[in-house]
């Protein structure tokens, strides 16, 4: 009898662990389901906003590369380079720096290594400069449509999270939509904000904004403005005055003075590049939709076409999507390896 009982107790006995053995298995798998996923770094989240200009350059570039090797491969990757976007006198010196680097023979593997070291040369630019004096002023401008309003919401967040209080001016007082939308911003910001009604002088909305940044000490303005052609001379001149006005109103701003260009639009993103910089003296690209395009290699025509450096790139809709720009991690995400 007590043999048996022995063996009805080490069966209970198991039961019960097999029975915790599987409660655990339950769950940790409901945990691991429930886990939030592992936040991608800033050159995976690059590497995928430039997917499609990566595999289109990459299908290029493997193609000529599978066509020949010395001057015949070199010509072909100049016109691989040239449907990116990059531009055809850009893509040129880039061959020919590529040619210079690596000699003959010349290899698809010495190839591929050489232009991203090249394309990372050419888009190199000094640090960013850090907001100092206060207000540091930003003047943010570019054509309709480009995303202007959103940048600058989400310059607002990048300043929150360095932990300055930021101020917006709704100068942008053509459309009711672009004040109500800054709005929304400033509160998913906690940035203050001065606003006025659709049909205000900007100027005037922008003269306001500065005395109230003055005078609640903020660290960072960021100056929304009203799309504008870049061939319409008119318009050109009222970007001009608000910038008088913020010079006359903050000695020595604006301190930055940012394009923001939609990287769909291609070359026509170098042309607006040079007319804004004749009027307001451009100090940065804001480079926005580049995850919709596979015309990427714009970010290269911009910068030597016209030496102002590209501060920031837009990858997604989310608000940690505008990346601020990293010569390197570009390079690497359109020519490294996998």
């Amino acid at each position: 009898m007590e043999g048996w009982s022995i063996v009805v107790l080490a069966a209970g006995l198991g039961i019960l662990a097999l029975g915790a053995l599987f409660a655990w298995l339950h769950l940790r798998k409901r945990r691991d389901r429930g886990a939030p996923p592992v936040a991608p770094s800033a050159a995976d989240r690059l590497r995928r906003g430039l997917l499609a200009t990566r595999q289109r350059l990459t299908a290029q570039l493997d193609a000529a590369m599978g066509r020949g090797e010395g001057r015949e491969l070199l010509a072909d990757i100049e016109e691989a380079l040239v449907a990116a976007d990059v531009g055809v006198s850009v893509a040129r010196e880039l061959v020919t720096r590529v040619r210079e680097r690596i000699g003959r023979p010349v290899d698809a593997r010495s190839v591929r290594q050489a232009l991203r070291l090249e394309v990372e040369a050419a888009l190199a630019a000094g640090e960013e400069p850090t907001p100092a004096g206060r207000p540091w002023v930003v003047l943010v401008t570019g054509v309709n449509g480009v995303g202007k309003t959103t940048t600058v919401g989400k310059l607002a967040a990048l300043h929150a999270a360095a932990g300055r209080r930021v101020l917006l001016i709704a100068a942008d007082t053509f459309r009711a939509a672009a004040i109500d939308q800054l709005n929304v911003w400033a509160e998913r910001t906690g940035s203050d904000i001065v606003r006025q009604g659709a049909g205000s002088d900007p100027s005037a909305v922008v003269f306001d904004g500065l005395k109230a940044a003055i005078g609640r000490h903020v660290d960072v303005v960021l100056v929304d403005t009203a799309g504008r052609l870049h061939t319409r001379a008119n318009l050109m001149e009222e970007i001009r005055k608000v910038r008088r006005v913020i010079g006359r109103e903050v000695p020595g701003a604006p301190h930055e003075t940012l394009l923001v260009l939609d990287a769909t639009t291609g070359q026509n993103a170098v042309a607006q590049a040079r007319a804004f910089t004749e009027a307001v003296d451009v100090t940065g690209i804001v480079l926005t939709k580049l995850d919709g395009t596979a015309r990427g290699g714009v970010v290269i025509a911009v910068r030597q076409q016209t030496g102002i450096p590209v501060r920031y790139v837009g990858i997604g809709e989310g608000v940690d999507d505008l990346r601020p720009f990293d010569a390197p991690q570009f390079a690497d995400a359109l020519f490294g390896s996998e």
